[in-house]
């Protein structure tokens, strides 16, 4: 099996069957994020405990299996590491795969280097980076919530 079908499989698989999907309608509409581009949407929370480590990231979303599989490939990746850790992988990846890092490979990132081979379409980098967005913004609130002292 060349590299390119193993990575179109673990794409496929995640899209499939996405972990951590989850029913969130009681979160509020405002939290969707939407590529207009293309009708994907994403509506994501993250479960921080006291400590400030991520204990999971649930999120339902709509879409292509690009951007499908991307959200269910970082709640995995992400979980158990510190609200700015993952912020930077966040961030990091984000760059990555737009092509804005010196570091443009996703070598160490386990199942994540399925997805490099977007960066060579754009269009298809809003997909891929829409969920890390909506955690993105969503870490910055628990941040936020954590040094003001109050519970996320």
């Amino acid at each position: 099996m060349a590299f390119e079908d193993l990575y179109q499989e673990i794409i496929l698989d995640h899209y499939r069957h996405p972990r951590n999907f989850d029913d969130l309608s009681g979160v509020s509409e405002q939290e969707v994020y939407e590529n207009p581009t293309c009708g994907d949407s994403v509506k994501l929370v993250v479960d921080v405990d006291d400590d400030g480590i991520v204990q999971g990231i649930r999120y339902n979303s709509k879409g292509c299996a690009i951007s499908v599989a991307s959200a269910s490939l970082m709640s995995e990746r992400l979980k158990g590491l510190t609200v700015e850790e993952a912020l930077r992988r966040v961030r990091e990846f984000v760059q990555i795969l737009r092509g804005e890092s010196k570091d443009s490979s996703l070598e160490d990132w386990g199942d994540l280097i399925a997805l490099e081979g977007v960066a060579q379409y754009p269009l298809r980098v809003k997909c891929a980076t829409l969920a890390w967005h909506a955690l993105e913004h969503a870490l910055e609130k628990a941040a936020g919530s954590a040094a003001s002292g109050e519970k996320s």
